[in-house]
């Protein structure tokens, strides 16, 4: 699903500034450029970042510093620990994060890097602060061209789950269901640099490593970096990143 850029223009035209959308801010570029995108129409944001218990818990430093730089007006960063499940190399620390290529080391071309239902469980707690809230709009970084193949990333992910929240949902129950919108879903990775350049944004504020060094720089070897790298060079920017 694309964002709702009708709606929102029109929203403009007739001069609503009050508007909010609640944006799932993880502390990554994706996140981050999403939410620079919802701002960028006027809407007013509050954020929801999830303290999984990641190996890579450095992001939620990251996302405390987004948050700062776009004004948000209410973060709430929520424990869930998730290593009580495991199942996925940022969550159990007996799998390693694999460093041999994108994509590399999962059952069925997913990899180990893979959180069980990690979108799904984050949608539902952003939409219960939506709802809270009053925002009829929620922002989510997903990407499905540069990768790692995860399935909860796909368009046809997004509209279920909007689905769902139209019947789950006192909104939507009362016909205002709130919106998923995904403006990064059809981007490549150079394409979401480009629009952190063309937004003013300080990548470097970004945090993408799942695999950390002891002296917090990014690995430089995981799919996310890897991925990251590509999408600077593939833009032809300049990438702020500190790689070990």
């Amino acid at each position: 699903m694309r964002p709702r850029a009708d709606a929102v223009s029109a929203q403009q035209m007739n001069g609503i500034s009050d508007t909010k959308a609640v944006v799932l801010l993880s502390g990554g570029l994706d996140s981050f450029v999403a939410a620079a995108l919802a701002r960028e129409t006027g809407l007013r944001l509050y954020a929801l970042t999830i303290d999984y218990n990641q190996r890579h818990r450095v992001e939620l430093d990251s996302a405390r510093a987004i948050a700062r730089s776009l004004g948000v007006e209410r973060h709430v960063i929520l424990p869930l620990d998730l290593t009580a499940f495991g199942g996925s190399a940022l969550t159990a620390a007996d799998i390693d994060v694999p460093k041999d290529g994108i994509g590399a080391s999962g059952e069925g071309g997913i990899p180990v890097t893979y959180v069980p239902a990690r979108n799904t469980i984050f949608l539902s707690l952003t939409l219960g602060f939506a709802e809270v809230v009053g925002a009829q709009d929620i922002f989510i970084g997903v990407n499905a061209l540069d990768y790692s193949g995860y399935p909860d990333c796909r368009a046809e992910f997004i509209d279920a789950f909007q689905a769902m929240a139209a019947l789950a949902t006192k909104a939507g129950v009362e016909g205002a269901p709130v919106r998923i919108n995904t403006p990064l879903q059809h981007m490549t990775k150079a394409d979401i640099a480009r629009e952190a350049a063309r937004l003013g944004l300080d990548a470097g504020l970004s945090w993408s490593c799942y695999d950390p060094t002891p002296d917090g720089k990014h690995c430089g070897q995981c799919d996310s970096c890897r991925l990251r790298a590509k999408g600077f060079a593939e833009a032809g920017l300049p990438d702020p990143t500190r790689y070990a």
